[in-house]
């Protein structure tokens, strides 16, 4: 990558950030999937500031040939006609050549929910005796009970936590707030663990962050779905569960429970109610299989 493409990529990603309000890990992401787009221009010779429409369509066929599924190539189209556009804008083209390239269409994903019974079965794996045991209680039930993000679960402060008012606040993407409710479970088991954490040495800078691993350092998105994991695997479970699977039983037993879409959107930190809506996909499946077991015409069970 030449200086002038270094100094150019500083540029967008302070754009991003300023002007889109993305997370630093929205921001990472989009960059990597366009060093895939500078390192085509380069291997032609070309700069990447003026690549055409005849260009792009041969890179993007590049992609399906390596065989990267249409979710990714999809994301790296999206990221690509993000950063032309910010040429557009800032004047370093006069015309945008990825304006009539075309992001491939995907077929809707759901994704996989745990039932109430088997996150209950995740948390009594945990051998809350432990420090690190009474940490994964409370951090599972706070990413279940609050449906965050596990980038808000790791940078969750101390000072962000209201136990009388049962709300926590969040500093979700683009660095928006919400105030979302937590449970007493969750509240009760942040307690203990706070106990403990008191004999603790937090790292300087760590003092207010609530979840510590054993060095008093804040825990990485890394090491939280390495204990997911481990403790799904424990569990016996044999799905694919990640945070975001947590997060995704909250909002999916919320709407089964007959909460209010929106209010699911605003605890979610959703800015539109579309990408929420997805989870009414989830709920139809949900009363069809009521339906089917409930209804008479339908009970086949003689």
């Amino acid at each position: 990558m030449t200086q002038n493409t270094e100094e150019l990529f500083t540029r967008y990603k302070t754009y991003l950030k300023l002007e889109r309000s993305f997370s630093a890990n929205t921001r990472d992401a989009y960059q990597r999937d366009l060093e895939k787009l500078v390192l085509y221009a380069e291997e032609n010779h070309q700069d990447v500031r003026k690549l055409t429409y005849e260009d792009l369509q041969h890179f993007i066929a590049g992609l399906h040939d390596q065989k990267i599924q249409a979710r990714s190539v999809a994301r790296i189209i999206s990221g690509i006609k993000s950063f032309y556009r910010f040429l557009l804008l800032d004047g370093y083209i006069e015309s945008d050549p990825s304006e009539l390239v075309e992001v491939p269409k995907i077929g809707l994903k759901l994704p996989d929910v745990l039932s109430v019974q088997e996150i209950d079965r995740i948390l009594s794996t945990i051998d809350v005796s432990t420090t690190e045991g009474q940490r994964n209680r409370a951090m599972l039930e706070v990413l279940y009970s609050c449906g965050l993000r596990v980038s808000e679960l790791v940078s969750l402060r101390i000072s962000d936590i209201y136990p009388k008012e049962e709300f926590i606040r969040v500093e979700g993407k683009g660095s928006k707030q919400r105030l979302v409710p937590i449970s007493q479970t969750a509240l009760r088991e942040i307690k203990n663990y706070v106990y403990l954490r008191g004999f603790m040495t937090p790292k300087k800078g760590a003092e207010d962050i609530l979840f510590l691993n054993r060095r008093g350092a804040p825990l990485t998105r890394v090491m939280v779905f390495l204990i997911i994991k481990q403790q799904t695997e424990l569990a016996g479970i044999h799905k694919k569960v990640s945070p975001h699977t947590f997060r995704h039983s909250f909002a999916t037993h919320l709407l089964e429970g007959g909460a209010n879409l929106r209010a699911i959107q605003e605890m979610l930190g959703h800015e539109k109610i579309t990408t929420t809506e997805i989870y009414t996909h989830i709920d139809r499946e949900f009363l069809r299989k009521e339906i089917l077991e409930h209804h008479p015409r339908y009970n086949r069970k003689k």
